[in-house]
Order: C-alpha cells, then structure tokens, then sequence
C-alpha cells in the first residue's frame, strides 16, 4: 500500500524553525511531484510550496517565500520543507502529497493522487 508520512511538526516560538520530512514506502519520491499544503482550522487546505519531478524545479506560495525551503534527498527517499523565521500564522497542519511527473507542479489538490496524514505545526510565545 502506498503511503506517505510526514514528520518533524511540534512547537516552536515565533522566529524559531522547523524541518518537515515527507518519506514514502512502495514508491520512490524522485520519480513524483511532491506538494507541501497545509491547513488551518476553518480554512481550506492550501499549497504552500512544490518540486517537480523531472528538473527538481520549486515553487513557493507569496506568503511563504524566503521563508520555506522545498529539498529533496535521494539517498533518503525524502522531500524536506525547511521553515525559516516562523509565524503565528504558519500554524497548521502540514501535509506532502505525491503526483504524476510530467506536469508543472502546483497548488492544486487535484493534481496529488498520494496524501500523508499529517504533522502539526504549532508557533505559540
């Protein structure tokens, strides 16, 4: 069964960082576009940054850029998102979601066949 998990969420205060890791059993990463989202409460799940597959080209949402970081490590079959300088704001549930290659990646749900469960972010004085 294909699966995705998402680590490295906790609390954090504002100004601080966190490194999120997205790992996958039974398929291997570099062969996906892989999407960050994240939701919060009452609101609509939104991408916040995604890599395409064939040239490992990124793409960062407005609100998030110079701040969050999409990276990829092979070895690992993992797709970090590195966030920098955090805010109250960033707090949400973060998701990766995997899918098919050959397409420019984007902030759109539909274009995800794969999703995690998710890991909680939290940035509180």
């Amino acid at each position: 069964q294909v699966k995705l998990v998402e680590s490295g969420g906790g609390v954090v205060q504002p100004g601080g960082s966190l490194r999120l890791s997205c790992t996958a059993s039974k398929f291997t990463l570099k062969y996906y576009n892989i999407g960050w989202f994240r939701r919060v409460p009452g609101k609509e799940r939104e991408g916040v940054s995604c890599m395409n597959s064939d040239d490992d080209s990124t793409h960062y949402e407005d609100s998030v850029k110079g701040r969050f970081t999409i990276s990829r490590d092979i070895a690992k079959n993992t797709v970090d998102l590195q966030i920098d300088n955090l805010q109250s704001e960033d707090t949400a549930v973060y998701y990766c979601a995997a899918g098919p290659s050959g397409y420019v990646c984007g902030d759109e749900l539909y274009e995800y066949d794969y999703w995690g469960q998710g890991t909680q972010v939290t940035v509180s004085a």
